[in-house]
């Protein structure tokens, strides 16, 4: 490591600096480059599937619940409506899902998976475990770093809902 190299600096420090600006001691940076890296992880896991990440996370929704409201949909992937619509309707553009007025409710969208759709569910289904394989981690690193991210998304929407 030599002082110009300032990441090899950062990955090298293993507790946060004194200052609580420095760079590595922002929980805010760590999140979003894990997350980054972990999305980059999955694209070639995904590729053969032909979905990107926020797909495969709207198809999870649905394998597991079945027919879902756009905003249900959207509230479980912790989404805007306005967000998650261009993600269904490019779902949709690939013939994974149909989507249809409510019938009791005209004004709500139902998201219903198709035949090729719940097809697909059978080629996803290793992609977990070969996303623990290739990052090399054990079945409780994997819970503990969901555990922590969950703890650390509910703190934010309850801070958020204080208006902190």
């Amino acid at each position: 490591m030599t002082p110009d190299d300032p990441v090899a600096a950062v990955r090298t420090s293993t507790a946060p600096a004194a200052d609580p600006l420095a760079v590595e001691a922002q929980v805010c940076l760590a999140m979003s480059a894990a997350a980054r890296a972990l999305v980059a992880f999955y694209r070639p896991l995904l590729e053969p599937l032909g979905l990107t990440h926020p797909q495969y996370l709207a198809m999870l929704a649905l394998w597991q619940h079945g027919d879902l409201s756009l905003k249900a949909l959207a509230a479980l992937l912790h989404l805007e409506p306005a967000t998650a619509s261009p993600l269904v309707r490019r779902l949709e553009a690939l013939g994974l899902v149909e989507r249809a007025r409510s019938g009791a409710d005209e004004r709500a969208l139902a998201i219903r998976l198709t035949a090729a759709g719940r097809a697909l569910r059978e080629r996803a289904v290793g992609i977990p475990a070969a996303m623990v394989e290739g990052l090399r981690l054990d079945l409780g690193q994997v819970a503990q770093v969901r555990e922590a991210a969950q703890l650390l998304l509910a703190a934010c929407e309850d801070a958020e809902a204080r208006g902190a």
